[in-house]
């Protein structure tokens, strides 16, 4: 008998035939010696399918009989549901096809998978190299060559600077000494002690003594002013004079101012010729306000000499 034919569901069939149970359920072996006793039947997600051996062989027929279809009349004869031993191969090949279907998906997701992270988070070549280290020291060493250049610029600016404020400072002070210097040359060796003023009396013997200096006739309270440059060494009241100055010049000469009516200037102070001394006044032995003004040859004590030419040598006209 074909295998693959079935005995009517009253047939006892074979001593050793196999009946099928319910659809997707068991096998019943049926033998003389015993009862009949159920035979799992082979799991779907058995894997992986067997090699070689006795298993059995793939149908002829194609397509397979759907589950649970009803037996098809053929030749005189009625057919029972197909076996268990001959749904076996298509439910390998749906195992396979279901297992070829998973490990696809499994590849295209880990083949996918990079593609997500690169795109959602881009990945350094030179980190995946690892030369990222070498990068930021290559960046660490220009950033500190930059600082050095920048500090030299800066120093090099600050010198700069400094060396034209040094150059302005050296022009500044030459050009105030030039000024000085012009303004020295321009002032005068020289002055009358009184500007003017009138000559009232000449050097030589009067009332039976000797004048000893001349006179300048002036109002009260005119400037009288150095006559050449000195430093002052007696300025006060003095004997005749009322309040007098005494100064001392480059040569040793001291020339006198009498009867004036205010001091200006101080023992130990220098003066240059034109500088203001004192205001014009009328003290001691006089008969109106004038300056009295001699000259002492060497010092205080030295000889008394007529002033007017002693001007005249210095380039002042009386």
């Amino acid at each position: 008998m074909d295998p693959q034919h079935l005995a009517r569901p009253d047939d006892d069939g074979p001593v050793g035939a196999i009946h099928t149970g319910p659809a997707g359920g068991s096998t019943t072996a049926v033998s003389p010696e015993g009862p009949e006793v159920p035979v799992p039947a082979p799991a779907l997600d058995a894997w992986p399918l067997p090699v070689g051996g006795d298993g059995p062989a793939l149908p002829t027929d194609w397509p397979l009989p759907a589950a649970g279809s009803a037996p098809v009349a053929g030749e005189g004869a009625r057919h029972r549901r197909p076996s268990i031993r001959t749904r076996r191969p298509a439910l390998y090949l749906a195992a396979a096809f279901i297992g070829a279907a998973g490990l696809a998906g499994t590849a295209l997701a880990t083949h996918s998978t990079p593609d997500v992270a690169q795109a959602d988070e881009p990945v350094s070549v030179a980190e995946e190299l690892g030369m990222v280290q070498a990068g930021q020291t290559a960046s660490g060493e220009d950033a500190t060559s930059r600082l050095q250049q920048m500090v030299a610029s800066r120093a090099e600016r600050e010198d700069a600077e400094a060396a034209a404020a040094q150059v302005q400072a050296d022009a500044d002070a030459a050009a105030v000494a030039a000024a000085a210097q012009a303004a020295e040359a321009a002032r005068p060796k020289a002055v009358l002690p009184v500007q003017g003023a009138r000559l009232s009396s000449g050097f030589g013997p009067r009332w039976g003594t000797l004048h000893a200096g001349i006179d300048f006739a002036a109002p009260l309270g005119t400037p009288e002013y150095a006559a050449v440059d000195g430093v002052v060494v007696r300025a006060g009241a003095a004997s005749g004079f009322g309040l007098a100055v005494y100064i001392r010049h480059d040569n040793g000469d001291v020339t006198v101012y009498g009867h004036m009516q205010q001091i200006l200037v101080a023992e130990g102070q220098v003066v240059r010729a034109g500088d203001t001394i004192a205001l014009l006044g009328n003290q001691g032995q006089s008969t109106g306000p004038h300056l009295h003004f001699e000259v002492h040859l060497g010092g205080i004590d030295g000889q008394k000499v007529d002033p007017v030419p002693w001007l005249r040598d210095r380039g002042v006209q009386v």
